[in-house]
């Protein structure tokens, strides 16, 4: 399995890729997630090939399985697969959503929004803490996109996940997509929320298209991103340095080619804001050494 740190810009490992990627001798791809929930069946040629995936590249893990903001008592049986998929792929994180998928009672195959006041905080929490136990290490929690507000909101949804990032200790997954996609659809202020965000604890970003309903965006993650989500990005990236960031995309899945066509604006961006960081440190470095010699000089 590859391990090692994560950088620059990578993408959702999707079935249909798998053969031709493996069947490259390389590729400009540093990392893929992997989404947990496709991978749990025990055997067969897919777990062969994400096994043959993960010793050339590193991976991280993602789901959408666990209802994390729900009431039921949190499912520790899919919590063990998805802790024994992270240890033989050498995924070097799991992340997971604020959301919940109904109750005891009704599932639904959605990521439903939390109410954002304190009570919901202590509550989203106390499960992640759960979770992280049982990991044995912090996971990432990510913004879901929303269709609905709250009518008991406390909170701003900004607020709300820096306030379950702080009690939880847990990093973040910042999906730009969905927050340009709630911000439009219930009139949000995005600038305001981007702000909110502790960037300390963003270690992942997401970047996906939407689909536009006209009366309402949906997060279909079946098209390229949206213009205004990159310049999001490219904002969030140029003010804050670079984060790992890849692209999903899920519905209508274009070729190996197009994705990384994709791909390669966002490694773009974080490639720019490395060279102006190193840039800065040089100039930096400059002055304090030219700062230093006129102080040797007066000592002499």
């Amino acid at each position: 399995m590859k391990r090692g740190s994560l950088s620059g810009a990578g993408i959702g490992l999707r079935i249909p890729h798998v053969q031709q990627i493996l069947a490259a001798d390389e590729t400009n791809i540093p990392w893929f997630e992997v989404l947990a929930d496709n991978w749990l069946v025990e055997g067969g040629l897919n777990k062969q090939m994400l096994e043959a995936i993960a010793e050339r590249y590193p991976l991280v893990l993602h789901s959408v399985g666990l209802s994390l903001g729900g009431l039921p008592a949190i499912d520790m049986d899919y919590l063990a697969q998805i802790r024994a998929l992270k240890e033989s792929t050498g995924a070097l994180w799991y992340s997971e959503h604020a959301s919940f998928s109904g109750n005891a009672g009704c599932k639904v195959p959605d990521l439903l929004p939390l109410p954002y006041t304190e009570e919901a905080v202590r509550h989203l929490s106390r499960r992640i803490i759960q979770v992280q136990e049982f990991m044995g290490e912090r996971i990432l929690l990510e913004n879901v996109s929303t269709y609905v507000s709250c009518q008991f909101n406390e909170l701003t949804e900004g607020e709300f996940l820096a306030a379950v990032a702080k009690e939880a200790d847990c990093y973040l997954l910042l999906d730009i997509n969905n927050a340009y996609v709630t911000a439009k659809n219930l009139n949000q202020d995005m600038p305001a929320f981007m702000e909110a965000i502790p960037v300390e604890r963003v270690k992942q970003i997401h970047l996906a298209g939407f689909h536009d309903k006209g009366d309402f965006l949906l997060d279909a993650h079946d098209h390229p991103v949206d213009k205004d989500v990159w310049q999001e990005f490219e904002h969030f990236i140029a003010k804050n340095g670079s984060i790992p960031s890849m692209i999903e995309w899920d519905n209508d899945l274009p070729s190996l080619e197009r994705l990384l066509a994709e791909r390669d604006i966002a490694a773009e961006i974080l490639q720019a804001a490395d060279d102006n960081r190193l840039s800065s440190e040089g100039q930096t470095g400059s002055r304090r050494r030219s700062g230093g010699d006129r102080g040797i000089g007066q000592c002499v």
